[in-house]
């Protein structure tokens, strides 16, 4: 395993740093301080190096394309309805950053702060460890929280990432990376890559994409993900029920660190990434982070996996626990196992 460390430029005056490692396949991910941004996840094949994932080359340009681009999402991934939420029967108030919602942590979430970080090797893996002191007076959230996002590559081209949050009040975690695919050759668009998702509902939101708490099956619909199915057909369906432009959707899956909840895949069989999770829930959602004229024309290039506790679940019963308490640390992991495939 090899790690290297460089400057990534600075940011209203702070030196953001790349920290990458490199395992003995020539796999390589990176991760910036700033935002805890998984900025590489490259494989090399037969000397040929292949992106999985989308990254930019400056600083600048993720603050420019924004769409928290494989960014660290918290405390609380998702969006927390009327940005409000009891615990012990006290209501709190967040950032109402996105119509009378809150989206991603508010204003001042992970994907906005710079976090420490060094290096963790071992004989077969290597990690780099992010870590930050967040006060309650930094995003409004109740308690002070100290977060810490480890990524680590592995010898079998796993990459996981761990996020452990610990607080002095109270407060809520449900954290997720809001990583964007694109695991084609051709990744001009979604026409060559496909998805699978083992779940067998999905949530109804409301008008502003917060749930309502009820769950709708999503067999024989443009949602059914249960068999690999090419993102750009599933697309087209969505279209055709309903005028769909997009994929903005929350499935609920069965945790598992054995069994993939999904597994995303190019068409042409050469390459597929399965994800595990241990929560409850996987975000889905397709982009084209990079051009706004076709994501307004709904040509999509890049589909976003978030793993995560279901979204809102503070405000719904049966969707999860996300309090965090004093003396109760708590981490939650996602793994992503890149596999090249043989014909």
């Amino acid at each position: 395993m090899e790690t290297k460390k460089s400057s990534f430029g600075q940011l209203d005056g702070q030196a953001i740093t790349k920290y990458t490692l490199i395992n003995d396949q020539k796999t390589r991910i990176s991760v910036l301080s700033y935002g805890g941004t998984w900025q590489e996840f490259v494989v090399n094949e037969d000397g040929v190096e292949r992106p999985l994932i989308w990254s930019l080359d400056s600083i600048e340009a993720y603050q420019r394309v924004g769409f928290c681009l494989c960014q660290s999402i918290g405390r609380v991934a998702g969006r927390i309805g009327g940005a409000k939420f009891a615990i012990d029967g006290q209501t709190y108030n967040v950032d109402m950053n996105e119509q009378t919602h809150s989206l991603h942590g508010g204003n001042h979430g992970f994907n906005t702060l710079n976090f420490d970080g060094e290096f963790v090797t071992g004989n077969d893996q290597a990690s780099v460890v992010l870590t930050k002191h967040i006060q309650a007076t930094d995003d409004n959230y109740p308690g002070n929280l100290d977060v810490q996002i480890k990524f680590t590559l592995d010898n079998a081209n796993r990459v996981s990432i761990a996020f452990t949050g610990d607080t002095d009040a109270a407060t809520l975690f449900n954290p997720t990376n809001h990583v964007y695919w694109n695991v084609a050759d051709d990744r001009t668009n979604l026409a060559h890559q496909w998805l699978q998702i083992h779940s067998d509902q999905r949530l109804e939101f409301d008008g502003e994409k917060v749930p309502t708490g009820k769950r709708l099956a999503v067999k024989d619909t443009a949602y059914d993900f249960n068999y690999p199915q090419p993102v750009q057909d599933a697309l087209n369906q969505l279209k055709m029920e309903n005028d769909g432009i997009e994929f903005d959707d929350a499935y609920e899956v069965t945790p598992s660190e054995t069994a993939p909840i999904a597994v995303v895949g190019d068409l042409e069989g050469n390459r597929h990434v399965k994800i595990y999770s241990d929560r409850n829930s996987l975000i889905i959602y397709t982009a084209n982070p990079f051009d706004a004229d076709k994501q307004a024309a709904h040509h999509y290039n890049a589909l976003a996996t978030e793993a995560q506790m279901l979204p809102d679940a503070i405000n719904h019963d049966g969707f999860g626990d996300i309090v965090l308490r004093p003396g109760q640390p708590v981490t939650h992991t996602i793994s992503y196992q890149y596999n090249r495939l043989t014909k």
